[in-house]
């Protein structure tokens, strides 16, 4: 009698093996490989088979037509690329008490004002716990319907029976199907039921939204196959003890990853963030170790403040830290004003802090990071009607950024009056414009 063949596959990426391994080859997780029993090969068999079809040439297709729905969150449907799409499936993600459930409930009682019926599947909390939360945020309307369910055929039974304009799982971990026999949020689960409720978007034309859990690397939890079958993967970012969040998307079928949506905490629950601009940035008397600068998220400028100190340090290695910095690229600053303008960092140690708890992704505040470090280092403050905008080099040249005129635009409808800038601006401008090419030059102009 031929022996049974094992298959393992691992917890983190559902990478397969014949064998047993310590440590998975494709995500180099330890000791996260489980055996799988013949039910659990015959389902993967079901899941990973695919109908027959013709193919036809491109020319014979006819495109398709997009509509979108507005969701009555500005941000949101900024970042979905104008709205949601009929039979989409959205997979929302961020850490535990970011705003994820509250936003997308709001969200549901903002079609069910407008006669759309909106089905929210919690599997997580109780009808009464957000029934608590709705009241919160006003979101009560006898066209939003709550399901408490962890059965995902039932669900699915549910919708057989009764049409919904929108469907909200939260949360895709916890929710599991009978005809796979392992435990919740599992790879075999996760794969099973996000393929299950992919079919019945594309099947129904029903836009669905499911929530993510955010494991310890900031990613979503489980396998890496999840950000693949959906359509848009979207991110929130931000403290919770903090009332700004960002909402990224990193994935989108039917529009640009471009856009940022900016959201504020308050009373009632996640709300589109208005005037910003001044959220970022103070325009208080002139401090030492302030710079301003102006950042693009998305298509839409946001001017921040740098915040620099420099400390006599009484280690052999000093401290380098940053927050909402790249800590990396502090170090090759502080190499090149160390070589360029012979200043002793190594003695002394150096912060970094970007006012309003958001992320600099990009090159164009190096020239504001620099002019923060050496105020603080001298102790002299910089001109509060002052801006700063270039890349560094590791050569020492700065280099001008991209759409920069957009960004002198934005700083002059905020009041400032100067700018330092590596080139003259292509349109005109009302600001005083300084123009600084090297790092060497930095320490004339201050």
């Amino acid at each position: 009698m031929a022996k049974k063949k094992s298959l393992f596959e691992c917890q983190a990426c559902g990478h397969k093996s014949g064998k047993w391994l310590g440590r998975c080859p494709n995500c180099g997780a330890w000791e996260s490989f489980l055996e799988l029993n013949e039910e659990q090969k015959k389902s993967l068999q079901t899941l990973q088979r695919t109908p027959k079809s013709a193919a036809l040439p491109i020319t014979q297709i006819n495109e398709e037509k997009i509509e979108r729905i507005p969701t009555g969150s500005e941000e949101l449907d900024l970042v979905l690329g104008g709205g949601l799409v009929g039979g989409s499936l959205v997979l929302v993600g961020g850490s535990p008490g970011v705003g994820k459930s509250t936003l997308l409930l709001k969200v549901c009682a903002n079609l069910a004002q407008r006669g759309k019926k909106v089905l929210y599947v919690s599997a997580e909390e109780s009808a009464g716990q957000i029934k608590i939360r709705a009241n919160r945020i006003k979101a009560n309307h006898p066209n939003l319907y709550l399901l408490n369910e962890l059965v995902l055929e039932n669900i699915l039974a549910h919708l057989t029976q009764e049409h919904y304009d929108l469907l909200v799982i939260d949360s895709i971990q916890t929710i599991y199907s009978e005809d796979i026999p392992s435990a919740p949020g599992t790879v075999s689960q996760v794969k099973a039921v996000t393929f299950e409720l992919m079919r019945l978007a594309k099947s129904m034309m029903l836009p669905i939204f499911i929530i993510g859990h955010i494991t310890k690397e900031g990613s979503i939890a489980g396998p890496r196959v999840l950000e693949h079958m959906v359509d848009t993967v979207l991110y929130f970012e931000g403290d919770s003890s903090k009332e700004l969040r960002l909402l990224r998307g990193f994935k989108n079928r039917f529009g640009s990853i471009s856009e940022v949506g900016i959201f504020e905490m308050t009373s009632k629950g996640l709300v589109s963030a208005k005037n910003i601009a001044r959220k970022f940035f103070s325009r208080k008397r002139a401090q030492t170790g302030s710079a301003a600068t102006v950042v693009m998220e998305g298509s839409r400028p946001l001017i921040l403040e740098v915040q620099a100190l420099v400390a006599q340090s009484g280690y052999p290695n000093p401290k380098r830290s940053t927050t909402g910095y790249d800590a990396n690229r502090l170090t090759m600053l502080l190499a090149l004003l160390e070589k360029k303008l012979d200043l002793p960092f190594n003695q002394y140690d150096v912060f970094i802090n970007i006012a309003g708890g958001i992320k600099i992704t990009e090159t164009a505040a190096d020239l504001a990071v620099i002019a923060a470090i050496l105020s603080s280092f001298r102790n002299r403050p910089l001109s509060e009607e002052s801006i700063f905008l270039g890349e560094v080099g590791l050569t020492g040249e700065i280099k001008e950024v991209m759409m920069q005129d957009l960004r002198l635009k934005e700083a002059a409808g905020q009041g400032f009056t100067k700018a330092v800038i590596p080139n003259k601006p292509l349109q005109p401008t009302t600001l005083k414009t300084f123009i600084v090419q090297s790092v060497e030059k930095i320490i004339d102009w201050m």
